[in-house]
């Protein structure tokens, strides 16, 4: 396996460091900036994945650390297929000078392209559906779930060397996971899955149809079944969810508020759960960006 580093002594030779010459790497507004190239594993397929330090990071301090999907969309939109980016530096920096949040380092996993939908839906919602709603998901996942293993990748491989090469507070109360769309849809399985591990999700326009429409759509009750017996304990973990309503997140509207029944009756409330609607915000990382802050705040505000 291709290991980490940390930032006060890099260690191995597979991570690229922020530099004028690494052209392939974002440019950052503040913090820095490593890149583990083809990051191997024996679960998934191998992948980048990107760690950004906050600007006034200290290796003789301890972290919390967010881990977030589609990494490729964090940070630069001159880098990204659209020409948009999460802003993911610029909100964490601002937030921080402002002391609204607590200094984070950030885990972003890129997608996986053609496999990003079966690493990213639930797997064992699939479950609950019928031999008709699998059908409807196959094109999707073609057929090969792979979220499971998605998981035990971040948990068993990428976590323990982030912990080990990194100054983190590796407890739940410090772990957190975060994404929208698909992305979303995997946070809330992650923490579902690993409430051992995981002590808050993000859960930002979250794909509960799981395909592009609602219409004799099984499948967004089938995720809700799965979460109704597996919410995690409201004691110590948080669950934050958002939606607009334009465009893709328009369909997300009347599952959400099934799912905030559910959160209410597993006894969430103000303290550990939010869930925001955003009228007229469409599916995109420029809204996505827009919101970024209130999540952040949620899981990340200084005791």
């Amino acid at each position: 396996m291709k290991h980490l580093f940390a930032i006060a002594c890099w260690l191995g030779t597979s991570w690229v460091a922020q530099s004028q010459t690494s052209s392939n790497l974002p440019q950052l507004a503040c913090g820095s900036f490593n890149r583990a190239e083809f990051f191997e594993s024996k679960y998934v397929d191998a992948r980048n994945v990107d760690v950004w330090l906050p600007a006034h990071y200290d290796p003789n301090l301890k972290y919390p650390v967010l881990y977030m999907h589609d990494g490729q969309m964090l940070f630069d939109s001159a880098k990204t297929w659209n020409h948009q980016e999460w802003g993911v530096d610029e909100v964490m920096c601002a937030l921080s000078a402002q002391k609204q949040i607590r200094d984070c380092i950030v885990v972003a996993i890129w997608n996986n392209g053609d496999k990003r939908a079966a690493e990213y839906f639930p797997q064992k919602a699939i479950d609950y559906l019928s031999a008709d709603g699998k059908k409807l998901l196959t094109p999707r996942t073609k057929d090969k779930p792979l979220a499971d293993n998605y998981l035990k990748f971040l948990v068993l491989e990428l976590k323990p060397e982030i912990d080990r090469l990194l100054p983190t507070l590796s407890d739940p109360a410090n772990t957190f996971i975060a994404g929208s769309s698909m992305g979303g849809l995997i946070s809330m399985y992650a923490i579902c899955e690993y409430p051992e591990v995981f002590g808050g999700a993000a859960c930002l326009s979250t794909h509960w149809p799981g395909i592009f429409t609602n219409d004799n759509n099984p499948i967004p009750e089938a995720i809700l079944a799965y979460l109704a017996q597996k919410l995690p304990s409201p004691k110590d973990h948080k669950l934050y969810f958002d939606h607009g309503t334009a465009t893709l997140d328009s369909l997300y509207g009347v599952w959400q508020v099934k799912a905030d029944k559910l959160m209410k009756k597993k006894g969430f409330g103000k303290k550990n759960w939010m869930t925001k609607v955003f009228p007229g915000e469409p599916h995109t990382e420029i809204a996505w960006r827009k919101r970024l802050d209130i999540p952040l705040i949620f899981l990340l505000k200084p005791e």
